[in-house]
């Protein structure tokens, strides 16, 4: 049997407060652009039969119970309830929580205490330069402000974030390389110029200037590769070796390959084992055989991505247990194997990577 850790999960966010009924349940499980087709549910996918397997043994259910049922004893318990069993019942020790969009969300004080875990913050750059944005009118009170934010933000935290949806990719594909200070002062002038209050930041000069400013601060940064290839960070990788700071590739699937591989050309990128475990349920030993087949083992870190529904994390996290399990015993079985390599390798994969990368036993 093989033993890890408790987990780090390096990348999540907050949880939902709210009391769930199904439909919103569901919109919360699957992020889709459009309703399940006519007669399934979202239930109706690999992640929801890992919820169903996984989760309701948790809330003294059996497994494979109707989602209706399930759904009616998680309202039994009450939302908090409900994620404090959830959470403590996943064997994660430690979260790394991604702050962008908290809005309805608990923080990462709150899922510690939930969790009866560590928390430490992941700071969201396009999120920063939102606030300074609202905050400030000229430019150069806007630049000032963003500097500041910056700075501060990292003396708090452990990692800076790019989110999937800012269009970071696209910027460095052909550009991956410092914007000069006239270039940023023109793209901060333009883009104040035509935002609406709260809009977000989709300009590819301002992003590119956020990530450099977060590459030179010395922290990780987590860059989400989403569903797209993320050969276009490539460039971005050869252009930041030899800086001092970590990339961590996060998601990818179906693109996983690709981003093991980088992680495996470029000593300062790791990737993430993350979510697309949970995402394939009961392929989910495939999904990671392949990972563990182009990247060393020294640059993969768990995480369960799981976002709004405790059960996602949960989910992530025991479906990565399950997956890693069956692996590595079954090498141990060919003979290809040792358990004493198997447990060493299953540490450093469950927390031990994600221990080192993000400096977590030095105090951030």
């Amino acid at each position: 049997m093989i033993e890890t850790p408790p987990l780090v999960d390096q990348h999540c966010h907050g949880v939902l407060r709210t009391e769930l009924g199904l439909a919103t349940f569901e919109a919360q499980l699957v992020h889709s652009a459009g309703p399940p087709a006519a007669g399934t549910t979202f239930f109706d996918t690999q992640t929801g039969f890992a919820v169903r397997r996984w989760c309701p043994p948790l809330l003294g259910l059996e497994p494979h119970c109707a989602p209706a049922r399930y759904l009616a004893r998680r309202r039994e318990l009450g939302a908090a309830e409900s994620a404090r069993r959830l959470l403590r019942g996943s064997g994660v020790g430690a979260y790394l929580v991604d702050t962008g969009a908290l809005g309805e969300l608990t923080g990462p004080k709150e899922l510690a205490l939930a969790g009866d875990a560590e928390a430490f913050e992941v700071v969201r750059l396009e999120s920063l330069a939102e606030r300074a944005a609202d905050a400030c009118g000229s430019v150069a009170d806007f630049l000032a402000e963003l500097a500041g934010a910056v700075h501060h933000a990292g003396s708090g935290a452990v990692a800076f974030g790019c989110g999937p949806r800012a269009g970071y990719a696209d910027a460095l594909a052909g550009a991956p390389h410092p914007p000069g200070p006239g270039e940023v002062r023109g793209a901060a002038g333009r883009w104040l110029a035509g935002r609406a209050p709260g809009g977000p930041l989709r300009d590819p000069v301002l992003l590119r200037h956020l990530l450099w400013t977060a590459v030179l601060s010395g922290l990780p940064l987590q860059l989400h590769t989403g569903t797209a290839e993320p050969g276009p960070l490539a460039a971005f990788a050869r252009a930041t070796a030899g800086l001092g700071t970590r990339l961590v590739l996060l998601g990818g699937y179906p693109h996983h390959r690709h981003a093991a591989r980088l992680a495996a050309d470029h000593p300062h990128v790791h990737a993430d084992l993350g979510p697309a475990l949970a995402r394939t349920g009961a392929r989910a030993a495939a999904v990671l055989a392949e990972l563990l087949e182009l990247a060393p083992f020294g640059k993969l870190l768990f995480s369960s991505g799981g976002r709004g529904l405790p059960e996602l994390h949960a989910t992530g996290a025991l479906v990565f247990r399950e997956a890693l399990g069956r692996v590595l015993s079954g090498w141990v079985a060919d003979g290809a194997w040792s358990w004493r390599d198997a447990d060493r390798v299953a540490a450093m994969l469950a927390a031990g990577n994600a221990r080192r990368v993000y400096r977590l036993d030095e105090g951030g």
